[in-house]
């Protein structure tokens, strides 16, 4: 017995030395932190039990049957952020640089599976130089094999990637497919070819940095949704993401009590919009000053920014916002920002989360550029995303909503529960200069006719009552009683059903 556990203790402090002293100085020399350092800041005190300590790799080529660690790169287990479960996995980059072999494979398979049967959610620290490139096909077998459970657990528990560490190749599908990817400034990337690769076929010269870091990604791209400077702060943040989102598909978002009123009132949203209707304002001002306590976590927030997605908390509650963003390009739907706010709607409707749409759009983005990179098809991802979803949809319009942008903005059209208006919302095909120009295009010569025309079309549609007097709109309301209403309309929802008709699933125009 005293031998078994000698050789237990010797095993033990080999997996937690992963590959080595000097190897770990190295990460750390990087501003890197190991990955078992990692999953003590992510999972709370104590609670990390970790699974396949021992498993090691069973590859005997190219010298490797003497060259085994404990663990063979990746520690898996499960633990708590803040007493709720999470599965975890975390690769050692220490260890073969992180990369991937069967065993290795074997390993984040067996907890994704586990996450799935008990229903709690899968966070992956990913930070791996790719493919183990001595087990051949076997390793790109093991990719394969995490794929599938990718899709599988879509839509049934959330998703997680933390990428703090070079991400390259077929690695890169796993963290696409999951629902949300955060990455560590100067020391994360992520691109399906590296540098050298792009240099010989297209012979372009980038770097890693420009052609798939941080920064590339949450401009850029729009693969990743948040980027931090250090190790630290992405594991503080996702600690504090992990804390709006339900563990599972069956359960209802978590409920953090607040000392913030239900029913607080705020007068500076009377002056938020501007009387004149072509200048900007800030909506995250008026998102702010709705949820608990001004706490959102905003997503995606360098990228696509005339849309503006996150968490925030009403009453307690988990919902998740969508608003028009006036601020850039007039707060115009354009291709990137239907694709960014879709997923969005989509996962909040998988998960139970209540959507909160804030309106403020003159229509969709005009031009070639558009026309020609599809916005038909990914403008009909948003519409599509907002008709299918089943969860309590409050919407509410703060001033413009023009054209098919109304309709696409989870208008009454596609199953709004609660669709609210503040007195200066103007809801029409179009705006009154543009509407007049086409009605009246005989008195274009006549520049006072056109005026008094524009100003005719404007009492007549620049106002919510017209859509109001055909049951568009639910009510009209004083903007300082914005977070009473949403709150109430929030708990009256709280228990709703409603179900689409059985398919195997719909045909969304990707």
């Amino acid at each position: 017995m005293h031998d078994i556990i000698e050789q237990l203790e010797r095993k033990r402090a080999a997996a937690r030395l992963g590959g080595g002293q000097k190897r770990i100085d190295a990460q750390h020399a990087k501003g890197k932190l190991t990955a078992r350092e990692r999953l003590e800041l992510l999972l709370d005190e104590g609670s990390f039990e970790e699974w396949d300590l021992f498993v090691e790799h069973r590859c005997v080529d190219f010298g490797m049957a003497e060259n085994k660690v404990p663990g063979d790169g990746v520690v898996t287990g499960y633990g708590t952020i803040n007493g709720r479960l999470v599965f975890v996995f975390s690769q050692d980059f220490t260890v073969f640089g992180g990369a991937l072999s069967e065993a290795h494979a074997e390993k984040i398979c067996k907890v994704m599976d586990q996450a799935m049967k008990v229903g709690a959610p899968v966070i992956g620290l990913n930070d791996s130089g790719g493919a183990r490139i001595q087990e051949g096909v076997a390793s790109l077998g093991g990719y394969a094999e995490v794929f599938q459970r990718n899709v599988m657990a879509s839509g049934v528990v959330p998703q997680i990637s933390l990428v703090m560490g070079p991400c390259a190749g077929g690695a890169v599908y796993s963290p696409a497919m999951t629902d949300f990817i955060f990455m560590v400034r100067d020391s994360a990337y992520m691109f399906v070819t590296g540098p050298e690769v792009v240099k010989t076929v297209t012979h372009e010269e980038v770097t890693a940095e420009e052609l798939g870091g941080a920064s590339t990604h949450t401009t850029r791209s729009g693969v990743a949704d948040l980027a931090f400077d250090n190790d630290v702060e992405a594991l503080l943040m996702l600690r504090r993401f992990f804390n709006y989102l339900p563990l599972n598909n069956r359960e209802k978002p978590p409920v953090r009590p607040s000392i913030d009123p239900a029913d607080r009132t705020d007068l500076s949203l009377d002056t938020l919009v501007p009387d004149n209707a072509n200048k900007p304002y800030d909506i995250k001002e008026l998102i702010l000053k709705v949820v608990d306590d001004g706490d959102f976590f905003e997503l995606q927030p360098d990228y696509a920014r005339n849309i503006v997605i996150g968490f925030g908390r009403m009453d307690g509650r988990s919902v998740g916002i969508v608003a028009n963003n006036p601020m850039v390009l007039a707060g115009c739907l354009d291709i990137k920002s239907s694709i960014k706010a879709a997923r969005f709607v989509r996962f909040c409707d998988a998960f139970s989360i209540p959507v909160i749409t804030f309106v403020d759009v003159p229509g969709f983005m005009p031009g070639t550029s558009q026309e020609y990179g599809g916005i038909i098809k990914h403008g009909a991802k948003l519409l599509y995303a907002y008709a299918e979803c089943t969860v309590p949809k409050v919407t509410v319009i703060t001033r413009k909503a023009y054209g098919g942008a109304y309709d696409v903005m989870s208008s009454k059209h596609l199953r709004g529960d609660v669709n609210l208006a503040w007195p200066n919302a103007e809801i029409a095909v179009m705006g009154a200069k543009g509407a007049v120009e086409i009605i009246f295009r005989e008195d274009k010569g006549d520049p006072a006719k056109l005026a008094a025309r524009e100003a005719e079309y404007k009492a007549r549609f620049a106002n919510p009552f017209v859509a109001g007097a055909r049951g568009y709109i639910d009510d009209v309301i004083q903007p300082h009683e914005t977070r009473k209403r949403i709150c109430r309309s929030l708990a009256m929802l709280k228990d709703k059903k409603l179900d689409n008709p059985w398919r195997k699933h719909g045909n969304i125009p990707l």
